[in-house]
């Protein structure tokens, strides 16, 4: 399916001109011009300007940071829940400017490819497509100092073990709900990102914060 301008700008609730701007930018692919004073752009265009929002909208993401996202990266907007966990992938190093190989990765860290190694098979740290970004870097760092000082990896462990279970879940939960209703896979696919990026973590730090209130008040 294609669209006018006009459909295009009430589907996405985006005006002409910041949709031409994107066009220029490489953001959105050119309209086809079957004859002559006939624009019409592909139904992609819908999704591709309602995810330039969320990430403007959510995460502050400038134009130059956003084209970084698209940059070298082919998205299918078919509202899969793996174009959402594609697109989580890529927003968690959108800001990285920056990647390393491993040997830079090592060579920065002053770390050895045996620790290394065993925090990836751990669970602890992960290699992007693109190598490893600034937060594989602190988070190697917090890893680091918590081997330093002799921190018990019970804590990690757990939070491997949860993250999996968690991780099965939102597939399962997510792919049931994008296929549940392909009419409003927009707002579902919207949904998903706010619960797994917004709700999520707050949740798990509330609880942390609950569970230390009740251990003063057992104690006083």
């Amino acid at each position: 399916m294609a669209y006018k301008m006009k459909e295009l700008m009430a589907l996405s609730d985006e005006s002409k001109s910041t949709i031409l701007f994107y066009i220029k930018e490489g953001l959105l692919p050119e309209p086809q011009k079957p004859k002559p004073n006939v624009h019409l752009y592909d139904e992609s265009c819908v999704q591709i300007l309602k995810f330039i929002k969320y990430l403007q909208h959510n995460f502050s993401y400038s134009i130059s940071e956003i084209k970084s996202i698209f940059q070298d990266n082919t998205f299918d907007f078919d509202g899969s829940f793996e174009m959402m966990v594609r697109s989580l992938e890529l927003i968690s190093g959108a800001r990285d400017n920056q990647w390393y190989t491993k040997k830079e990765f090592l060579t920065l860290l002053n770390m050895d490819a045996k620790t290394l190694k065993d925090y990836q098979d751990k669970g602890y740290l992960f290699e992007r497509a693109k190598g490893y970004s600034k937060k594989e870097v602190e988070v190697a760092e917090i890893l680091e100092r918590a081997n330093a000082l002799g921190l018990d990896c019970s804590l990690l462990d757990a939070y491997v073990s949860d993250a999996k279970v968690l991780a099965k879940k939102e597939n399962e939960v997510g792919s049931k709900l994008l296929a549940d209703d392909k009419e409003s896979h927009d707002a579902r696919y919207e949904l998903l990102f706010d619960l797994v990026l917004t709700l999520k973590p707050y949740i798990f730090n509330m609880h942390t914060v609950e569970t230390h209130k009740n251990t003063i008040k057992k104690d006083a």
